[in-house]
């Protein structure tokens, strides 16, 4: 099964989410798509009244396309989250975290916003415990 998408060149993305937008529609989510080593799509997944409109935008990896958070505000941790795993850049994204939005080596807050627990693991009670114990737990950071 293929997902039906209008095809969107770089330069067009932002009138044509400018025009969803203005059409009604809302902006649900964005998926990132590898095509092979070095080129990859971004699908733009807009909703109105239950149907859904897709952009199919062709990128490289480690290339750049026009943030639409100055449009539809959600966008901008979708986009963050497609730079950390593809390293593609938007330009224009209204709260860039600079790759650091999900740091595995991030130990504080500031330097990873939304990754401020970690797993601990419980040394093991050994042989004869009683089941049900917890095998780590969250630590705050």
């Amino acid at each position: 099964m293929s997902i039906e998408a209008l095809p969107v060149a770089p330069a067009d993305l932002l009138a044509a989410a400018t025009r969803l937008k203005n059409d009604g529609y809302r902006f649900v989510t964005m998926t990132s798509v590898e095509l092979d080593q070095t080129n990859m799509e971004i699908l733009y997944h807009f909703d109105k009244s239950l149907a859904l409109k897709n952009l199919r935008v062709p990128v490289e990896k480690g290339g750049e396309l026009p943030s639409i958070s100055g449009v539809v505000f959600a966008a901008f941790l979708v986009e963050n989250e497609i730079r950390d795993q593809y390293a593609v850049r938007f330009e224009g994204l209204v709260l860039d975290y600079q790759g650091k939005l999900y740091a595995e080596t991030a130990q504080t807050a500031a330097s990873s916003p939304f990754c401020r627990y970690h797993v601990k693991a419980e040394p093991d009670p050994g042989p004869g415990s009683a089941p049900g114990g917890q095998p780590g737990s969250l630590e705050g950071k």
